[in-house]
């Protein structure tokens, strides 16, 4: 009945925040900094809701380059109001193409300045990333990618696509590797305290100097880390 009850709460939440971030983003549209404004919108209300405690240790992020590439690990969809609280100043997100038809949220991810890429389209694709090179290195603006791709439903890291560290270098800019503990095996939404949740970044790992022929061995390194962390921050959970 709880969970029924939040999930409820959560849809019309959903609907209220799409509403006031189409009306902030129409109000400064494309604004690098309305990502951040909108993740916070979904984020805050959102815990209070589902009754996760999220602790986090972002030192790193909060101080970060004005320009960087941010890689996370992708859970499911509640990665959206999990991660809204810690988006920093002026970063926006890598997402596809078909996002921009979800009703409000779509519309509110456009007008944030977020990038659309359609996959299926190699060309359109290249030039979306050519764009953010730009955005990288001219802008002041952060780019936020999910590197594996899709959803891992909170199992081990699925293998990292090349595109973040394709712009990462050709930005010339670092990479700052941020973790998130497996919260969707263990958060119980039927239950008053539904868990909790532990977000950790990582030192940011410079890519100056770095040419293509090294992006298999910084998706390494990056990786390694990532789940180093990912499997620490699990551990902390687990014995709270």
């Amino acid at each position: 009945m709880l969970y029924l009850f939040r999930m409820l709460l959560m849809s019309l939440h959903f609907l209220l925040a799409g509403v006031l971030g189409v009306v902030l983003g129409l109000c400064r549209p494309f604004n690098p900094d309305n990502s951040r404004l909108c993740a916070r919108l979904y984020a805050w209300p959102a815990m209070c809701i589902l009754r996760l405690r999220v602790r986090a240790k972002i030192a790193s992020l909060k101080h970060k380059p004005s320009g960087c590439v941010i890689v996370a690990n992708h859970q499911s969809n509640y990665d959206l109001f999990v991660l809204g609280n810690v988006v920093p100043y002026r970063t926006v997100c890598i997402g596809k193409k078909s996002l921009k038809w979800v009703p409000l949220f779509g519309q509110l991810f456009w007008l944030a300045g977020n990038v659309l890429i359609d996959r299926g389209n190699a060309r359109k694709a290249r030039q979306a990333m050519l764009t953010t090179t730009e955005t990288l290195q001219h802008k002041d603006t952060s780019i936020w990618v999910f590197p594996e791709g899709t959803r891992n439903l909170g199992q081990d890291l699925l293998p990292f696509k090349k595109g973040a560290f394709h712009m990462a270098i050709a930005a010339g800019v670092p990479i700052i590797p941020v973790c998130v503990s497996s919260y969707i095996t263990h958060m119980r939404l039927n239950r008053w305290n539904s868990g909790q949740i532990l977000i950790e970044s990582l030192a940011p790992i410079p890519t100056a100097g770095l040419t293509l022929d090294d992006i298999p061995g910084l998706i390494e390194q990056c990786r390694v880390q990532m789940h180093d962390c990912i499997a620490a921050l699990d551990r902390q959970v687990l014995a709270r």
